[in-house]
């Protein structure tokens, strides 16, 4: 009985296929929480702990904010990287190879390197890289945000310079190589003409690209869009044990494959548990009947 009450567990927990929801943000295709789950391009970019959501890259895990499907935008905010009401030791933000090609920080997105040295490149040979961002000025920077004006006490005349850039400087330069000693970030800055840094909005906003695999053909037939974790093939995932190639319903097929490591164990669990359970039953049977022979 107790195997059968933790094969029971098991199957049920099997029964959910992809979490939808992480907390209150929404988990919808091409993004997944739970492995096999959304695009195979996408895997293991988002993880989900009891409290938040966050967007893991080489340089760390990154608290997800928001996430628009609409406008296909993803803003999400480091926890080293200063702001206007704190400062903090500068951090590289790293993504990988496969983020930078799938989901780079937006255009809208501005990267403020902050008490650079007169030595920097951005400021030399690289000086293009930094740009006009809607008219503000380092100067603007350093006197508004109460964790800035520290550079202005540290200056003897004029404060240190800064540089507005793209991701690609911080892509391509650590902040070691730039020496500047903080950074920041700041999105949707076409907005920011005019508005002063006290009511930026600090974070980092990624754009991304849905692929053309026939999810919504795979949604509309009741389905979850999803993938086999061993061979990546696309899969309509329909239930925990039933997937299709495209769509819930007449095209679906039971299969095993795609299924994560406990979905299978499951099925295997509970199928060594009824074999099990008949064994038993069979061999009380038979011995009950041998003992009233006997007797």
């Amino acid at each position: 009985m107790f195997i059968l009450l933790v094969a029971a567990v098991v199957v049920q927990r099997a029964a959910g296929t992809c979490r939808n929801y992480c907390n209150s943000i929404p988990i919808n295709y091409p993004f997944g929480i739970d492995d096999g789950c959304g695009s195979p391009e996408f895997r293991h970019m988002l993880n989900c702990s009891s409290t938040d959501l966050f967007f893991a890259t080489p340089s760390g895990n990154y608290k997800v904010q928001s996430i628009d499907y609409d406008k296909k935008n993803l803003v999400i905010f480091d926890p080293a990287m200063s702001t206007c009401s704190i400062l903090q030791p500068h951090h590289d933000f790293v993504l990988s190879d496969i983020q930078s090609a799938l989901i780079p920080p937006s255009s809208d997105t501005v990267f403020v390197l902050m008490n650079c040295s007169i030595d920097s490149p951005v400021l030399n040979h690289y000086k293009s890289l930094c740009f006009n961002f809607a008219g503000h000025t380092c100067d603007e920077l350093y006197g508004a945000c109460t964790s800035f004006k520290l550079f202005h006490l540290l200056s003897n005349s004029t404060p240190p310079p800064c540089c507005f850039t793209g991701y690609g400087t911080v892509k391509f330069m650590s902040m070691n190589i730039l020496d500047c000693t903080h950074y920041t970030s700041v999105y949707n800055t076409d907005n920011l003409k005019g508005v002063g840094p006290l009511d930026w909005l600090y974070g980092i906003k990624l754009s991304y690209g849905v692929p053309d695999t026939g999810c919504e053909r795979c949604t509309k037939s009741g389905g979850t869009c999803g993938f086999d974790v061993e061979t990546q093939a696309l899969l309509c995932i329909c239930s925990a044990a039933v997937n299709a190639t495209r769509e819930c319903g007449a095209g679906s097929v039971s299969s095993t494959a795609g299924q994560k490591p406990w979905q299978r164990t499951s099925s295997f669990l509970l199928t060594c548990t009824v074999y099990y359970s008949v064994s038993v039953f069979g061999y009380s049977r038979q011995s009950f009947v041998t003992q009233f022979q006997r007797d």
